[in-house]
């Protein structure tokens, strides 16, 4: 490997965000490997023992955690202990094992805009303080677990990511069937902020926050321009040249789904990347309908 190239563990490389961002690292000319679970496997990893291997973690240059417990859906007590050990727990056992390594290393660790929890049109920065519910106090707790690793000088980047936007995976994926029928709509009352990021930003911004000494701490992994939920469903409906009459009652959407309803989806985030945007980071992607009449051809 060249000077400049690093030796990256990722784990969620097989997921949505992961392989995207897996594959681009490696067009840099990175070395990706992925951690599994798998005790056959180099990067053999659990949240219980932490790394089988402590040569091999030593070897590396940089740990990328991306992976978690899904959030969507409706929540139960089985369902909030998966997203927490899946954040918490396996963040610290990760930033405990990389404290014991004497080369600094490069910890980038998946957070998420909840932080800052439903705050209407309040604009939100990095140093905006957390906000309240579950998801706060998730991110919160998340985001602390990688102490250690701080503590012991290593970069610790933390990525408060919103809704990443492409038609082969997440929340898109699930609404372009639905819209495609005409039967998209706004949710609740429609006003309540989205902040969004394309999946090519959303890798780039990465990609930059392993690359990038400079890159420390939060950082928010949205679009500059974040839109209400109303202003996306009719830049979706339009790029798909399809109606969007319907709306879904917030009363509906709570039944359904509980407190994922009022956490996840009525929520009000009006999140811009400000660190970013002041250190020269440059967006492909700023204006949803443009973004989405894009996406539309790809």
């Amino acid at each position: 490997m060249g000077a400049n190239c690093l030796k990256v563990a990722v784990t969620g490389s097989t997921g949505f965000l992961g392989s995207a961002l897996s594959k681009e690292l490696e067009q840099r000319g990175h070395q990706v490997l992925p951690i599994s679970r798998s005790v056959s496997s180099a990067l053999a990893w659990s949240v219980e023992g932490g790394f089988a291997s402590a040569d091999a973690l030593h070897q590396l240059d940089a740990v990328i955690h991306l992976a978690g417990e899904p959030v969507t859906g409706r929540w139960n007590d089985d369902k909030k202990r998966r997203m927490k050990d899946s954040r918490v727990l396996s963040t610290r056992r990760m930033a405990e094992q990389l404290a014991d390594c004497a080369s600094p290393k490069r910890f980038v660790v998946a957070s998420a805009v909840g932080y800052y929890g439903d705050r209407g049109d309040e604009i939100l920065t990095e140093d905006a303080p957390p906000g309240q519910g579950f998801l706060a106090e998730l991110a919160v707790a998340w985001e602390a677990a990688a102490e250690p690793a701080k503590q012991a000088g290593h970069r610790v980047v933390h990525l408060r990511t919103g809704i990443v936007l492409s038609p082969q995976g997440g929340a898109l994926a699930q609404m372009l069937p639905i819209f495609r029928l005409g039967l998209g709509g706004k949710l609740g009352s429609g006003h309540q902020y989205m902040p969004w990021i394309s999946l090519r930003d959303w890798v780039r911004m990465t990609a930059e926050a392993l690359e990038n000494e400079v890159w420390m701490g939060p950082y928010n992994l949205t679009a500059p321009n974040p839109v209400r939920n109303s202003e996306f469903t009719r830049a979706l409906a339009q790029s798909l040249g399809r109606p969007a009459f319907l709306s879904v009652p917030a009363f509906a959407l709570k039944m359904l789904y509980g407190e994922f309803a009022e956490e996840g989806l009525l929520a009000s985030q009006r999140v811009v990347p400000k660190k970013a945007l002041d250190q020269g980071f440059t967006f492909e992607d700023e204006e949803i309908s443009e973004a989405l009449r894009r996406m539309r051809k790809t």
